[in-house]
């Protein structure tokens, strides 16, 4: 289980274009929060930018207790992409945060000092145009609960305040994204108000 501070990441998805020297750069940025959300967007945005030159991604995200930082120069020169794009989330201090950099090539070769600030910037300004905001460490609960308890239950996640989904079949389950720190006293509240007869997982 993490610890449950409270961190800085990107408040939604966003991207910036600019060009250097002909080059056309964009910069991708989402919210992730384990590798494998960050895979796919890096995935998502690779198939949607098949054709550009190079699609250069980054990473800071939870895995287990730790904190996985990865990036890829994806074939452009060795530290000349995927460090200075990566350097830029761990300098803003950013978690939870995949970004990805398309690079259609101009025919201007930039050298590696270019190209180290022309990725930093396509992550520094779609980081911007994303917006920052302080997060708190969530975990998914999921409950499930016969019709009778399935309105009581879900009056208290809306008292709550947390995001949830219901769907509704032979039972009615609803998955709760919660913060870390409110999360056993949700249980609690959940069992108490059913008199125990909440599924939880």
């Amino acid at each position: 289980m993490a610890d449950a501070e409270a961190y800085l990441t990107v408040a939604e998805r966003a991207q910036a274009e600019f060009e250097v020297k002909g080059s056309e750069f964009i910069g991708h940025v989402a919210p992730a929060d384990s590798v494998d959300e960050a895979e796919a967007f890096v995935g998502e945005v690779r198939e949607a930018y098949a054709d550009a030159t190079h699609n250069v991604p980054a990473y800071r995200v939870p895995e287990g207790d730790m904190l996985r930082e990865w990036a890829s120069d994806d074939g452009e020169p060795t530290g000349s992409a995927g460090k200075p794009a990566l350097n830029v989330l761990v300098q803003r201090d950013l978690r939870n945060v995949v970004a990805v950099v398309t690079r259609y090539y101009g025919g201007v070769n930039l050298g590696v000092g270019g190209l180290a600030r022309a990725y930093a910037r396509g992550v520094s300004d779609a980081v911007d145009a994303a917006g920052v905001v302080e997060e708190r460490p969530h975990e998914r609960i999921d409950i499930a609960v016969d019709y009778d308890d399935s309105g009581t239950v879900r009056g208290i996640l809306e008292s709550a305040g947390v995001e949830f989904d219901a769907a509704y079949e032979a039972r009615v389950t609803f998955e709760v994204r919660v913060p870390v720190d409110d999360a056993a006293d949700l249980r609690d509240r959940l069992r108490s108000a059913t008199g125990g007869r909440v599924e939880l997982g």
